[in-house]
């Protein structure tokens, strides 16, 4: 802390034994508060003790609310833990103290005078219920001494000065992670930067297909059947390997990143909900890539309401005939089986009705993308998110195999997709952490190279300041999704865990990428500059995968349920 009559914002950092015992004493006001604030909105919610849909709808602001400040009290838990485990190591220099104190200035204000859910949405605790005596909780003398000591101008600018120091290594501050782990950062970082990196920007501005050419190396390279079991051909890794490899593809070029999406979640649809003779053929297939999957869930009109999907699966002896539309589908047409939701109970209007197939198709090309019969297709053009298009479907009469019924049951295929959300959540979070860094790569680059009044642009506090941050933000958003990916390894119910993960990391990579193109100043608006894409890129986010309303009212249900 700065002595008396010490300008704070001269203060750089906390002494380390003062540091993680303040932090660690600020958890638990946070957490206290975060109880209160549960009781609150309970209240508005609940109809006679039973949480109403209909409340929560009427009070969203205040729900979601909920949802973000159980989101930031768990990003700092997930903080404080990655301090401790680094000082046992040894290994927590002053680049991970700096990232940590600010980190917990930063949120602690934010906590206190208004969360940001995204850039023109703001939460306030008031908006949950609170009052002046309920944030009193927030009073206690580490937490004041956080707020005002810990993310000043001076921490950053030392933060930005250790960045560039160790340009060399590949995260800002120590992940965390054990040494396994970082091999497999550091072999999928060298082949983003020599492979992804050099020709992403092209694929973009081209909106070409990323080339198959690099789907085959990362096949070689194990992407698709990283956590597919051994047993079916796969490397059976961690949840936590997947982040890493998604993380630094991602970095590299969002497409390279998502690439092995469709794969993990139409192995884990299949793993799940499968039969054996499903999975002794699907599996070995998707793990090799010989076998590419396209996801067939969302449809014109329903949006996030998948329950009440209308493409029907119609019953023709052992065989299925579907006939309906289908939008927003990634990779569709170089594709060999889609993952269909449809359904097969007319008379249903709800989840109840649908099933899930494993439709086969032939992979169509340029000229003909969807050459298989009962089924056509059109490109939506996008702003970015380019490197596997995204595609509308139309199905009339088009043959599915019985056999290809996931599970052989039908009206089982919501509550089997609803099994997948936990991966494709915690993947989705480490490709915005990898479309953050890559955001802050970039800007860095940047700042450091570009000349105005004088100096570099790094050295004006307020260009310094928004590096910082994004440096900062991405520890937090990081250690949210490994600690998402730990629980789901350890095989515990990690919805809302990756929830907060998918939540808080599409924010921070928006943030980055906004923040990196207001650096970049005009040429930032240029297509020739990679910043422009990153910022498309980085838009999807907070939209694929569960839209940020969804995420937060997901987490919301489960806080208060």
């Amino acid at each position: 802390m700065a002595h008396d009559g010490q300008d704070p914002t001269l203060h750089t950092q906390i002494v380390l034994g003062d540091l993680l015992a303040l932090t660690a004493a600020a958890v638990t006001p946070v957490e206290k508060l975060l109880d209160t604030a549960k009781e609150r909105v309970r209240s508005m919610v609940a109809d006679e003790g039973r949480i109403s849909g209909a409340l929560i709808e009427q009070h969203q602001t205040a729900a979601h609310g909920l949802a973000w400040l159980a989101t930031y009290a768990q990003a700092l838990r997930q903080m404080q833990n990655w301090a401790e485990r680094l000082q046992a190591k040894g290994k927590f220099g002053e680049t991970e103290q700096l990232l940590h104190q600010i980190a917990f200035g930063e949120y602690l204000w934010q906590i206190y005078g208004g969360i940001q859910m995204n850039q023109g949405e703001i939460v306030r605790l008031q908006d949950l219920g609170l009052e002046q005596t309920d944030m009193r909780a927030l009073m206690a003398p580490a937490v004041m001494t956080l707020t005002q000591s810990a993310n000043t101008q001076a921490a950053r600018v030392r933060l930005v000065e250790l960045m560039q120091e160790q340009s060399a290594n590949i995260t800002v501050g120590a992940s965390g992670l054990d040494e396994e782990l970082e091999m497999i950062r550091e072999q999928f970082r060298r082949y983003a930067v020599e492979k992804v990196e050099p020709f992403a920007h092209d694929w973009h501005l081209n909106d070409e297909l990323i080339p198959m050419e690099v789907i085959d190396e990362l096949a070689e390279m194990g992407v698709f059947g990283l956590t597919i079991p051994e047993e079916y051909g796969g490397f059976g890794l961690s949840k936590a390997s997947m982040c890493v490899v998604s993380e630094e593809l991602s970095r590299g070029y969002i497409g390279v990143g998502s690439l092995g999406t469709r794969s993990e979640i139409a192995a884990e649809l299949i793993i799940a909900g499968g039969t054996d003779a499903q999975k002794e053929k699907w599996l070995p297939q998707l793990a090799s890539a010989e076998t590419l999957p396209t996801a067939v869930f969302t449809e014109p009109n329903t949006g996030s309401d998948l329950g009440s999907l209308r493409t029907r699966a119609m019953k023709e002896g052992d065989d299925y005939r579907i006939t309906g539309n289908k939008t927003w589908i990634t990779h569709a047409s170089r594709t060999h089986v889609m993952t269909l939701l449809a359904r097969t109970d007319p008379d249903t209007t709800d989840y109840r009705g649908l099933s899930m197939f494993l439709a086969e198709k032939t992979p169509g090309d340029d000229a003909h993308p969807f050459p298989t019969d009962g089924m056509t297709g059109g490109e939506i053009e996008v702003l970015g998110y380019r490197g596997m298009k995204e595609y509308e479907l139309a199905f009339d009469n088009f043959h599915v195999k019985g056999e290809n019924l996931l599970g052989g049951e039908e009206g089982k295929g919501f509550k089997q997709l609803m099994e997948t959300f936990e991966s494709a959540r915690i993947q989705t979070a480490a490709r915005a952490v990898g479309v953050a860094q890559s955001a802050l790569d970039i800007s860095m680059q940047y700042a450091q190279d570009r000349k105005q009044f004088g100096k570099s642009l790094i050295d004006f506090p307020r260009v310094s300041g928004k590096l910082a941050m994004m440096a900062v933000e991405i520890m937090v958003a990081r250690q949210l999704t490994y600690f998402s990916a730990f629980e789901k390894d350890e095989g515990r119910r990690c919805d809302v865990e990756a929830g907060m993960a998918k939540l808080l990391g599409a924010r921070v990579a928006w943030a980055a990428a906004d923040n990196g193109l207001q650096i970049h100043g005009g040429n930032g608006f240029a297509l020739e500059y990679k910043i422009s894409r990153v910022l498309c890129d980085a838009r999807i986010l907070n939209i694929f995968e569960g839209a940020a309303e969804i995420q937060a009212q997901v987490i919301a249900r489960r806080l208060l349920g």
